[in-house]
């Protein structure tokens, strides 16, 4: 569209503009055909849309525009930030929750975050379960329904919890454990003569034989069926052969 003339300034110089256009879900925009870009007003772009912008983490303003769309300006090398509509990359589809709730009555979005509290409530079971816990009548005086479960996930995405542990597990590399029974140097010419206390500990109401060193306060605990002073010397004697296989005397 031809109007009047404008002249543009930039660090290249000035440029006489002669002509306008029209921006898509923007309005109108002075065109200058010969330009590697043309240039939008923050101020007058926040007068339309809500935008966004968080350096901490990866530097980029985002207008969200009423039709779900976002627009990204990303910087450039030399610091401007740019749209890049050319090759296509400027608009994502973010579907937000204000967007999709727009599809329900103000009944079923209240419906649909109690459904997802019970979730949260009851431990926070898979969809499936949740819904045949529902259908089966397996909680008591429960007002949510299976429509109420399927809109809560449509609103407000999959419950986190309800995902923990529920991944698929990756298999691990192979451990190599490197074992090594040499003992410090000079430890048997100071140490090889080793005094042992003892007592009976119960973890969980299981008995262990619990045992230990006094100069190097080397512990161990063997697990025994019982009391009996048959069962304790037999794992006494366990430690002590521990012991010695390594050159102690106790």
């Amino acid at each position: 569209m031809k109007c009047q003339d404008h002249t543009l300034h930039c660090n290249a110089g000035k440029a006489i503009v002669t002509q306008k256009g029209d921006l898509k879900g923007y309005g109108t925009i002075w065109y200058y055909p010969k330009g590697i870009a043309n240039i939008l007003s923050l101020h007058k772009v926040q007068g339309k849309y809500r935008v966004t912008y968080d350096s901490s983490t990866m530097a980029r303003f985002e207008v969200h525009k009423s039709d779900g769309m976002s627009c990204i300006f990303t910087p450039s090398k030399k610091g401007l930030f740019f749209s890049d509509v050319k090759h296509g990359n400027a608009h994502v589809l973010v579907n937000t929750v204000d967007r999709i709730k727009n599809n329900y009555t103000i009944k079923e979005y209240s419906d649909a975050h109690k459904a997802q509290s019970k979730q949260d409530i009851i431990g926070c079971p898979s969809i499936k379960d949740y819904v045949r816990y529902v259908e089966n009548n397996m909680l008591p005086n429960c007002p949510i329904t299976k429509a109420d479960i399927m809109h809560a996930e449509d609103i407000l995405g999959p419950n986190f919890g309800s995902l923990k542990g529920k991944m698929t597990r990756t298999k691990l590399s192979k451990v190599v454990l490197n074992t090594c029974n040499e003992l410090p140097a000079g430890m048997l010419k100071e140490h090889g003569d080793v005094t042992l206390a003892d007592d009976i500990k119960y973890i969980n109401e299981i008995p262990f034989v619990i045992t230990t060193s006094w100069a190097i306060h080397f512990g161990m605990a063997e697990l025994i069926k019982n009391e009996k002073i048959l069962t304790k010397m037999v794992a006494l004697r366990q430690v002590i052969e521990a012991y010695e296989a390594r050159g102690f005397i106790i």
